[in-house]
């Protein structure tokens, strides 16, 4: 399997390439040459979720070097529970908070870190290998929870100061060792440009290697796609009927897993996008016009993204499938309709909600008050304790943390501040 540029601008690349790279030469976002369909029969063996991984992702691991780790990178990577709850009459709740950091990027980093770490045992006793990942809250605690003390690895984070949880940014700052964590007093789009800079600049690189763990990387990107699948799979088990994923979304990254997971013949129907007051996605969805505008703060803090990288992927889809648009929706929730919906999740479903699940929630509302008889999926992506100060406030009780976020609380957390600019981002780098 190759993988080629979204800009179309430099040559096809290998996996293992295109994962080392995390972005292409030219720019542009690695994406699969192809995405072939996979028979629902394939998967008749498979009841775990990395069983379903390995069957799925098996097509794009061949012809590479990782295709013979593939079982143990699974294995190691996507042993997590990841729960189809019951929600209401033909809705559901995917849960993918029971990992390390209580957020779904933790299925995305441990596997693009046991990737990478096999990548990297033929190269011991070379520089480092540098991660550097801007985060808009849970990535960053993702990637370092999923790197940390690895030998080989430094993982430099960037996020806004201010615009996080402080949960979210204890997680950030509580590791040490090989993590670095810096605040930025600007929001994430200004991150994500800094980082971006600095994978465009090819003599830092040479001087200071660097790989991507943002949802740019296909690291991050393959294995989000498998519990889709395996989601889909139980309910259509269950039921004969085909699944639609209602997807909390920022970066999209998310969305286009569900999207590539839909294009390799899962049973899923349609793909709708819930996004909070930064618009880009949904106007991009309801135009067609594309139009990248600077980042709003809101209560779902980790969707607050103006111009999503992932965009690319979906423009690059569409343009091979137009026919794949009568499938997706997008709609913009409020900050006071997020509310509304964390201080009735009890009452009306039985469960507290992080701000960003509540986005899914209210979309869920809205396709069944216009008449939608789809079977629904609501992705619940981070455990609602992780934002205490908007949570407990309105459901009027604490919310108490999962043991391994509880760990994370307890112990120091440190962190430096960097100015806004690539110059400072670059002398950074350089002191590592």
């Amino acid at each position: 399997m190759k993988f080629i540029s979204t800009n179309a601008l430099t040559a096809p690349a290998d996996l293992s390439t295109a994962l080392l790279a995390g972005l292409a030469p030219d720019g542009g976002l690695y994406f699969p040459e192809e995405i072939e369909s996979r028979p629902v029969e394939r998967f008749d063996a498979c009841t775990t979720l990395p069983q379903v991984a390995r069957v799925f992702l098996k097509p794009f691991f061949e012809g590479g070097s990782l295709l013979g780790e593939l079982k143990p990178i699974c294995d190691q990577s996507l042993d997590i529970e990841t729960p189809l709850v019951p929600l209401a009459p033909n809705s559901h709740l995917l849960e993918l908070f029971h990992g390390p950091t209580a957020a779904f990027k933790d299925y995305g980093a441990r596997f693009l870190a046991n990737t990478l770490g096999r990548l990297r045992e033929a190269t011991a006793g070379e520089t480092p290998l540098t991660i550097l990942v801007a985060t808009s809250g849970d990535t960053g605690s993702a990637v370092a929870a999923a790197f940390h003390r690895s030998p080989g690895f430094r993982v430099v984070i960037l996020y806004p100061d201010g615009r996080v949880s402080k949960r979210q940014a204890h997680q950030l700052g509580c590791f040490g060792d090989n993590i670095l964590a810096l605040r930025v007093p600007e929001g994430f789009d200004r991150c994500q440009a800094l980082a971006k800079q600095a994978f465009s600049d090819s003599e830092l690189r040479a001087r200071v290697p660097l790989s991507s763990a943002n949802s740019i990387s296909l690291g991050r990107l393959l294995p989000q796609a498998t519990y889709y699948a395996f989601a889909s799979l139980l309910h259509q088990r269950a039921t004969d009927r085909p699944l639609s994923f209602i997807v909390p979304t920022g970066n999209l990254g998310n969305a286009v897993a569900a999207l590539i997971a839909k294009q390799a013949g899962l049973p899923i129907a349609r793909v709708l996008f819930a996004s909070n007051r930064n618009r880009t996605v949904p106007d991009f969805i309801e135009s067609g016009a594309y139009e990248a505008r600077p980042s709003v703060s809101t209560l779902a803090n980790a969707m607050d993204v103006g111009d999503p990288s992932n965009v690319a992927r979906l423009r690059f889809m569409l343009a091979k499938d137009p026919a794949l648009l009568d499938a997706l929706s997008a709609l913009s929730v409020d900050d006071e309709t997020i509310r509304t919906r964390i201080q009735s999740g009890e009452a009306d479903y039985g469960k507290v909600f992080c701000p960003h699940t509540a986005c899914g929630i209210e979309m869920l509302e809205h396709e069944r008050r216009i008449g939608s008889k789809d079977d629904f999926c609501v992705v619940a992506t981070a455990h609602p304790s992780k934002f205490e100060d908007v949570v407990e406030p309105l459901v009027g009780h604490q919310v108490a943390p999962p043991p391994a976020l509880q760990a994370m609380l307890a112990r120091p957390a440190t962190s430096e501040v960097l100015k806004p600019d690539y110059e400072s981002l670059r002398e950074r780098l350089l002191r590592l």
